[in-house]
């Protein structure tokens, strides 16, 4: 359908850019021979509503049509409008094929709208868009793709005017229409209300298992079959949607032991020696409801009870709670080990896989914060805490932003300040530090991005979401 052509590519340049879409962005051009009208074949099947061929005369609504279309291309949006306005009245379905006309009328009242401060004006301008909303649906419809887009605008840009249960809804009904077919735009957006109402009680798990299953397949199903560009939009996607739907990882029984052993399993693989690696495993496949005997339980059992020491007492306590997947205790008991001990090396340690279990198991990353710094107080010249601090900035993205663009760039910079800190302090994490470093800086902000802020290289800035800390500007260029 020529609407997602022509809208298609600001949707997913918002998603790449980290933007609220504005108004008045520049929608893709189209190419002339999808510009100009095309003689009616035989039995071919036209829009209802009103044509060229209906207008009092075809004549000259389509030369207005052409007309307007050129001073667009231009800006000239006042001598555009004017004629876009009579083509409109007269024939706003144009040669049937294509809802041209519906799109630029969108795209100039978003345009109206960045151009006054008047706020009763901007929402007359924007009942006017949503009425051409529904004119397309009835004009050129197509499953739920307006209802998706209707979603899609008030999620990004029209907040106000819908609550978040009411936008989530609009988006479901598109799902449930379009399926596996749904647009891409869809998925990031859905995913993130799919998490928020499900944490606030206002999603069943049922529902939300359905949901965070379908995005799954519609993100395997956009990356192989998309071409050009659109593999872009896909991989923007990718790199949002499924690290958003890991919040699901800390709903006991939500998915199965085959999701844990397909996600953790290799990392025993590459480090069947790592005792911080096969605790962790073996917990997730414990949480997963995976059986003791299976291959790959068996497996990460035997390399902890061969590699790994064996703790007593208390510590024993806390370690077994860890691994039988019992998060909540076991961070009760750790807490206690800590108050228990005099030592301030074991006490930071006890500390820092506190700061693990809400980072890894829990996917509380402020929480996992303020452990790491506990455990950095007690020892000095520690850096594995400052590591640990920038892993959580640097994983970020997805949740302080779309997980590409300027949002979700610049938690790069606080991340690169605590690996910096952390090579400073200990000279045993320099070489990792060196490689988090080098590999982050390519997905720092650009120079352009920070100049068409107004901002400078060098400058202090404040990053907020859950990080809350201030920094100092970089660029990747």
């Amino acid at each position: 359908m020529e609407w997602k052509l022509l809208i298609g590519g600001v949707l997913l340049s918002c998603l790449a850019l980290a933007c609220t879409p504005k108004a008045g962005e520049p929608l893709e051009e189209q190419s002339e021979e999808t510009a100009q009208p095309k003689p009616e074949q035989p039995d071919e099947d036209l829009s209802p509503c009103p044509k060229f061929r209906d207008a009092p005369d075809p004549d000259e609504a389509e030369t207005n049509y052409v007309l307007y279309r050129d001073f667009l291309r231009a800006g000239e949006w006042d001598r555009a409008f004017e004629l876009w306005q009579k083509v409109y009245e007269t024939a706003p379905a144009a040669d049937g094929r294509r809802n041209t006309v519906y799109a630029d009328g969108i795209r100039f009242y978003e345009y109206k709208i960045s151009q006054t401060k008047d706020t009763a004006l901007q929402s007359a301008y924007v009942d006017t868009i949503f009425n051409i909303y529904d004119e397309i649906d009835r004009c050129y419809p197509e499953g739920g793709y307006i209802q998706a887009r209707k979603a899609f605008d008030l999620f990004y840009k029209y907040r106000s005017r819908a609550s978040k249960e009411e936008v989530y809804e609009m988006f479901r009904a598109a799902i449930d229409k379009d399926s596996l077919e749904v647009p891409d735009f869809v998925v990031n957006p859905f995913a993130a209300l799919l998490v928020e109402l499900y944490d606030k009680g206002k999603v069943p798990k049922e529902e939300a298992y359905q949901y965070q299953d379908l995005l799954r397949q519609r993100i395997a199903k956009g990356l192989e079959e998309c071409q050009g560009t659109g593999c872009e939009r896909w991989q923007i996607i990718e790199e949002y949607a499924p690290v958003r739907l890991e919040y699901f990882e800390t709903v006991e029984g939500f998915y199965d032991c085959d999701y844990y052993v397909d996600k953790y399993y290799q990392d025993f693989l590459d480090n069947p020696e790592d005792c911080d690696v096969i605790r962790t495993v073996y917990s997730r496949l414990k949480w997963g409801g995976c059986a003791k005997d299976s291959e790959a339980f068996a497996a990460v059992r035997a390399a902890g009870n061969e590699n790994c020491r064996r703790e007593a007492g208390p510590v024993k306590v806390a370690y077994d709670l860890l691994r039988d997947a019992k998060y909540r205790e076991a961070i009760d008991a750790f807490q206690n080990v800590v108050e228990e001990t005099d030592d301030p090396e074991k006490k930071a340690q006890f500390l820092l896989t506190i700061a693990k279990i809400y980072e890894v198991h829990l996917r509380n990353f402020s929480q996992s914060r303020n452990y790491a710094l506990q455990a950095a107080e007690l020892r000095d010249n520690w850096g594995e805490p400052y590591m640990l601090i920038g892993r959580l900035y640097a994983s970020s993205g997805p949740l302080c932003g779309p997980g590409r663009g300027w949002d979700s760039q610049v938690v790069t910079w606080p991340a690169i300040d605590m690996w910096q800190k952390a090579r400073r302090v200990d000279p045993e994490v320099r070489q990792e530090a060196d490689k988090l470093i080098a590999r982050y800086r390519q997905f720092m902000p650009s120079k352009e991005d920070v100049f068409i802020r107004n901002l400078k290289a060098g400058q202090s800035f404040y990053v907020g979401c859950w990080i809350q800390r201030s920094t100092r500007i970089r660029t990747a260029d």
